[in-house]
């Protein structure tokens, strides 16, 4: 992009199944989905694109529902727009379509949004929301989806341990040691066990959650269905701040990332 050049900030709202690649950020010799989405992006509007996402997610979990930001000199319009007046460039639904033929079917671009040049997509989330998949049967067409149990969890005991774990802040205890966050700190507003056919999900929403949480969460919640585990045992965990306390975090299979909110003039289209 030329200096002096005019940038124009989007959000990208995409989906992506994270079962063969190393998590959203890119890292040397693995593959990403920032990765490959920068290159499609980049191909597209012919230019050097870097998008930063709304998080990070771990090799091999999933997202439903994932935003990134990047800024472009091209301005995307709305294809109607584009065809009354094809010196703006580029329409959003030929622009979707394009991105999607170059980046393979595990990743998905639903849409664009043109916001304002200080929007950003991490900093500006107000919360995040993730569900985990449990089954109880082998299903080798959930292996990629869900955490196989082989016996059924004490899922009113599980529901009352993630009541006491909605009443702390912070959750060192869950999350990976050597991180570079400035606080342990988040504030849980769901945290709840739902039956379904042949297994359970697992809801939790945040403001934030640190590396590992959620899977962590999960393992030492199912040590509580299993009753290895007291209510006051998880009290004990969380005051401790001790990650060798809580439970073994579950596999990234099951784990899928469904949700991010945003103040709504945040993603209101820049007029």
């Amino acid at each position: 992009m030329d200096e002096g050049q005019q940038k124009h900030r989007y959000f990208i709202e995409l989906a992506y199944k994270g079962t063969n690649f190393h998590g959203w950020q890119v890292q040397p010799n693995a593959i990403s989905v920032q990765e490959v989405l920068n290159k499609a992006l980049s191909t597209v509007l012919r230019e050097p694109i870097e998008t930063l996402g709304c998080g990070r997610t771990d090799t091999g979990v999933h997202a439903t529902n994932f935003f990134a930001h990047f800024d472009t000199s091209i301005a995307i319009v709305v294809d109607h727009l584009a065809k009354e007046k094809p010196e703006l460039a580029m329409g959003e639904f030929r622009l979707v379509k394009a991105v999607n033929a170059l980046i393979g079917y595990e990743v998905a671009v639903k849409r664009f949004i043109a916001v304002k040049q200080d929007a950003h997509a991490r900093f500006d989330a107000t919360s995040r929301s993730y569900e985990y998949h449990v089954v109880f049967e082998k299903d080798p067409f959930k292996r990629e989806f869900s955490h196989h149990v082989t016996n059924k969890p004490d899922v009113a005991a599980m529901n009352e341990a993630a009541k006491v774990i909605m009443t702390y802040t912070d959750f060192s205890c869950f999350s990976k040691s050597n991180t570079q966050t400035f606080t342990n700190n988040c504030k849980i507003t769901r945290a709840e066990w739902v039956e379904q056919a042949n297994g359970l999900v697992f809801h939790i929403t945040a403001d934030r959650f640190l590396r590992n949480m959620v899977r962590a969460i999960v393992g030492t919640l199912l040590e509580v269905g299993k009753g290895t585990l007291s209510i006051d045992g998880i009290r004990k965990v969380i005051e401790s701040k001790n990650r060798s306390k809580a439970g073994e975090s579950v596999p990234a299979a099951g784990l899928f990332l469904t949700e991010i909110t945003y103040p709504e003039e945040t993603l209101k289209s820049k007029s």
